[in-house]
């Protein structure tokens, strides 16, 4: 039971992480809110792929890809970058039901899988990530809050008003609730872009806008993961996601900006003649 509350606000909250108890374990709330997320992401983006004239049985074809695949690469990233608690009892590793899976490796390993996916299937891997990411967005806003129900993934001290307390600790920053929050405003932005209808575009929107939130909700956090030069893993590759990102979005808006300088053109060939 985890005791989670606003000291300054007056909430409290009492938070069994196990929802359905069964012999030494049961059914937590963290997969049950990952469970949720992973549904609504899926009825976002088969809505949008409808919209634009596609099938949606794609999406569930790449679901049954991803899902395992996604969940190993979250699991690797965990432990490469926190190698020493594994490198006694390799068992450990395959233990994920004691924690230990990393945003960022699940979501490159998704990359991967999406172009794979894509090749395989003779699909545009530009117009189909463009649908996926509002969906991925959707998941990570929703899954944030199994770190609220474990007490987990905080920041440091703070005093601010919404600062939070873990089972009577001294109140840290809720860095769960600033990437949930990041992540609802991005879904936002996501859609808006996605109706430009730009190749490439809401895909790059997608990198930039979530490595810039992480970069500095990162920054926060007390449980980072440390490359052997000591950065923050995350950090590092939000950095990078940044950089892609905002290559990717210039580049997508010049290639725009050319396609309606041809058709007007074009249009005015047409008119001449």
């Amino acid at each position: 039971m985890n005791t989670i509350s606003f000291p300054k606000l007056g909430l409290e909250f009492n938070i069994d992480p196990i929802a359905l108890h069964y012999g030494n374990g049961g059914i937590h709330w963290y997969g049950i809110i990952i469970a949720v997320g992973v549904v609504l992401a899926l009825l976002l983006c088969s809505h949008i792929y409808k919209k634009h004239g596609r099938d949606p049985e794609q999406l569930l074809d790449f679901l049954i890809w991803v899902l395992p695949i996604g969940i190993v690469g979250a699991r690797a990233y965990y432990v490469i970058f926190s190698w020493d608690a594994y490198r006694d009892d390799l068992a450990e590793i395959f233990r994920i039901w004691n924690g230990g899976l990393a945003v960022y490796g699940g979501i490159l390993a998704g990359l991967v899988t999406a172009l794979i996916f894509c090749r395989l299937k003779n699909i545009n891997f530009l117009d189909f990530a463009d649908v996926a990411v509002p969906g991925l967005a959707v998941g990570q806003c929703l899954g944030r809050w199994g770190n609220f129900v474990n007490g987990e993934a905080h920041g440091g001290a703070t005093e601010l008003l919404w600062g939070m307390s873990i089972n009577g600790s001294a109140p840290v920053h809720p860095t769960f609730l600033y990437e949930s929050l990041w992540s609802f405003a991005g879904i936002l932005v996501l859609l808006f872009v996605l109706r430009q209808r730009t190749s490439g575009q809401t895909f790059f929107s997608y990198w930039l806008w979530y490595g810039i939130g992480r970069f500095f909700i990162e920054g926060l956090r007390t449980d980072s993961l440390y490359t052997a030069s000591g950065l923050r893993a995350s950090q590092v590759v939000a950095a990078v996601s940044v950089a892609v990102g905002l290559a990717g979005v210039i580049l997508t808006e010049i290639k725009r900006h050319r396609q309606r300088r041809f058709e007007h053109c074009t249009q005015c060939e047409d008119n001449f003649s």
